[in-house]
């Protein structure tokens, strides 16, 4: 009885460590490594989460409508040492007009890993390095 039990715990902790494992993927696995994009947007949401945390603005396309882009962030820790939060002089908030530097999606949806981000008064915040313009 108590073998087959350890065989059984044995599986469930093997079948756990693999999928922690495919969880965590590489940028270049999601992302254009190749390209920056640029766009202009208004703030819909932003979530200081970890692992990582997520912005999504509200992009207004050519014929009127509106696509939200959801841009994938550092942890909270990372942008806190960018100085990125919830309070102070770069917070964002709802409805902030503000332009984002981004790695694109492999797949053309509407998604990307942020790079920095431009403040409706100008300044800019890198909030993170790699890809090809750095």
């Amino acid at each position: 009885m108590i073998k087959p039990t350890l065989g059984y715990v044995a599986l469930f902790g093997c079948l756990m460590a693999s999928s922690s494992l495919q969880a965590h993927h590489s940028l270049a696995g999601v992302y254009d490594m190749k390209t920056d994009k640029e766009l202009a947007g208004a703030v819909e949401k932003v979530q200081f989460v970890n692992p990582h945390g997520s912005l999504t603005i509200g992009v207004k396309n050519q014929d009127g409508t509106k696509t939200d882009w959801v841009f994938t962030l550092g942890s909270v820790s990372a942008l806190a040492q960018r100085g990125v939060g919830k309070i102070g002089p770069n917070a964002l908030h709802t409805g902030d007009e503000i332009k984002v530097k981004f790695l694109p999606a492999k797949d053309g949806a509407p998604l990307g890993f942020l790079k920095s981000i431009t403040f409706p008064d100008g300044h800019v915040i890198v909030v993170s390095g790699g890809g090809p313009n750095d």
